[in-house]
């Protein structure tokens, strides 16, 4: 596996060896020793899988305690991937990294505790999993506006985006919790 800070440090792209042949393909989606060698050491207690439609936009989700690093990837599909950096005393609070993640790229998104995260599906439809380093807490879970003007994610949509309830009702950085 090759491992890469993006723009945000702690942030990493994971890009797996994959070896392929006539017959298909197979690649180490996770392996702990590799990944603690590149510095990424996580205990994974929870895998989450979904599936959603073109212009599906999930996020910007965190948990303000319980906090969850992720571990995702897409299997099906494409979608633009985003992680904002909400720990207040962070050099890099309020910036966001956005990646295309797909299952012809087989890349994955390390996303650490202490940041937000969403997804944008751009093909007919995307199927994402991912491993979180924490459980689901409903009570912890927040969420920030997708389309905040503070943050200016650079969403690559078509149209309007389709959204959950919880996520158009998302609040703005600068009235959300965030991180000490």
């Amino acid at each position: 596996m090759k491992v890469t800070p993006t723009a945000l440090p702690e942030v990493l792209l994971i890009e797996p060896r994959v070896f392929a042949d006539e017959r298909g393909f197979f690649y180490e989606s996770y392996n702990a020793r590799t990944l603690r060698e590149a510095g990424l050491e996580a205990e994974f207690v929870q895998d989450n899988h979904s599936r959603s439609s073109r212009n599906v936009l999930r996020g910007l989700h965190y948990q303000i305690r319980q906090a969850q690093g992720k571990l995702v990837r897409v299997t099906l599909g494409e979608v633009f991937d985003v992680a904002v950096d909400l720990r207040r005393g962070s050099p890099n609070f309020g910036r966001w990294v956005g990646l295309r993640l797909s299952a012809e790229n087989k890349h994955m998104l390390w996303v650490p505790p202490g940041f937000a995260h969403g997804f944008l599906v751009l093909s007919e439809c995307a199927e994402f999993l991912y491993k979180t380093t924490d459980y689901w807490a409903r009570e912890h879970e927040r969420c920030l506006l997708w389309n905040d003007p503070e943050l200016g994610v650079a969403w690559p949509l078509v149209g309007e985006p389709i959204l959950a309830a919880k996520d158009a009702a998302g609040l703005r950085l600068s009235q959300a919790e965030v991180y000490s």
